[in-house]
């Protein structure tokens, strides 16, 4: 029997312990619980049809396009409210069979960040009551929003249709405060209000990792018994090993022998690629031979606070004199994103704040070590010293360390890479949606027995 968070290992100040935890902590209630059978799932600043690694597409977007879809192979339709950013969409797409993505017109098409959103949430709210009304009454079993603004959303929406709200953090305003990127700016006392009303609103919280429930319950004072952790997965399909790194390389263009740490991910303070540029810097200052066979790939666009310098990251390199070893790529697709990582010695990711670590998850399942920061989800994802090595702190000296190991002995890659792809197959998407509609059943189980009680 699996548990909840309250029952997990702790550690002082109320955090579960950094022990590697299984695959999902959930109440398992007696008796057969009913499943799901068709949710409301909010992103309003993110659309999941957008490109992982533009603007604001990330990690999340990954996360809900693969929810989605296992839901619906198991027996949950989802509908995937998110607002519309150009009018040539079609209202209405169907993403898989089970799985149908509707755009709600919300404030102007494009110019909006995500921090001018909250003044859309009203139009955004209005948008999906429209939709609602018209079905018969009880279309909507649950609603599930991520983020917290679709929190918001999610709030007055479960509670108009009686519904159970299941809600995401995804990231929060609190722990990326308390770790914020040197430049970087701080989350505004807004949503920190905003994501404490949705704590209190929601009748299940889920968390990425053990870490995270622990941060919901020290930060927002989330009730134990509502928190429930469900690791994300990874599309084990797409994300594999593919044949001899050498072939990888091959495709991209890319030399045979080099050395070649990748970051992938947003260009933004908070996922910290300068600390990868500043330890290459170190590694050629060390060995000046390296210039002639390392290549550092950068794959990912400027976002958040990122776009305020979008060429910051170009003119570091030419200050530390290594221009000629960064590569900057666009976001890509999955399967060419799947090659980039099966290209690389090993992912770099010195992020700040991380709820979980997709990026690593993905590189692993391509049999691709990881050099990541000790933070968030990330030792959940990375098994130090076995599928990759973490670092704490953010001091380039750190990651510069852990990437000479590769170098002195080449055959590293390779070894921990098997270890990395092993490793990953603990995070397959189908776990995660069973894990979900548990979730899902347990909410709705303790809504109608609130329903039934005489005394609500």
């Amino acid at each position: 029997m699996s548990h909840y968070v309250s029952r997990l290992g702790q550690r002082r100040g109320g955090h579960p312990s950094r022990a590697h935890q299984p695959r999902s902590a959930l109440l398992r209630l007696p008796g057969a619980a009913r499943r799901v059978r068709r949710v409301a799932m909010l992103s309003v600043h993110t659309s999941p049809l957008h490109q992982p690694g533009t603007g604001d597409a990330g990690g999340m977007n990954v996360y809900i396009v693969e929810l989605a879809r296992q839901l619906a192979a198991q027996g949950t339709e989802v509908e995937i409210f998110t607002r519309a950013t150009t009018g040539a969409l079609e209202p209405t797409v169907e993403l898989v069979p089970g799985v149908l993505v509707r755009h709600i017109d919300a404030g102007p098409y494009e110019g909006l960040s995500k921090e001018e959103l909250p003044a859309q949430l009203c139009a955004f709210t209005h948008g999906v009551m429209q939709v609602w009304a018209g079905h018969r009454p009880g279309y909507y079993d649950l609603v599930h929003s991520h983020y917290w603004l679709s929190g918001h959303v999610g709030w007055l929406a479960a509670q108009r249709w009686g519904v159970p709200l299941v809600h995401a953090m995804h990231t929060m305003a609190k722990v990326k405060n308390a770790a914020l990127a040197e430049g970087d700016t701080p989350e505004p006392a807004a949503r920190v209000i905003g994501e404490t009303q949705i704590v209190r609103a929601a009748d299940r919280l889920i968390a990425n990792t053990a870490e995270e429930a622990g941060e919901l319950m020290h930060h927002y004072e989330a009730p134990a018994e509502r928190t429930a952790v469900v690791h994300p997965g990874v599309n084990l399909d797409r994300f594999r090993p593919s044949g001899a790194r050498s072939a990888a390389r091959a495709r991209l263009g890319l030399p045979p022998d080099a050395f070649i740490p990748l970051f992938a991910g947003r260009i933004q303070p908070l996922k910290a690629p300068d600390v990868l540029l500043r330890a290459a810097a170190l590694l050629v200052d060390e060995d000046p031979s390296l210039r002639g066979r390392m290549i550092v790939p950068v794959v990912g666009g400027p976002s958040g606070s990122g776009l305020a310098k979008p060429e910051g990251l170009q003119k570091l390199a030419a200050r530390l004199g290594i221009a000629d070893l960064v590569h900057f790529r666009p976001p890509v697709g999955q399967e060419q994103l799947a090659d980039w990582y099966r290209a690389a010695s090993v992912l770099v990711m010195p992020s700040y704040s991380e709820s979980f670590g997709l990026v690593a998850a993905e590189a692993q399942a391509c049999g691709t070590p990881v050099v990541a920061a000790a933070v968030g989800g990330l030792p959940v994802v990375v098994r130090d010293g076995t599928s990759g090595f973490l670092v704490e702190g953010h001091e380039p000296a750190g990651y510069a360390l852990a990437l000479r190991r590769f170098l002195d002995d080449p055959a590293l890659t390779d070894r921990l890479g098997d270890a990395a792809a092993a490793h990953a197959q603990n995070f397959g998407w189908g776990a995660a949606a069973e894990a979900t509609a548990e979730v899902y059943a347990a909410a709705s189980q303790e809504r109608r027995r609130r329903l039934r009680s005489p005394h609500g």
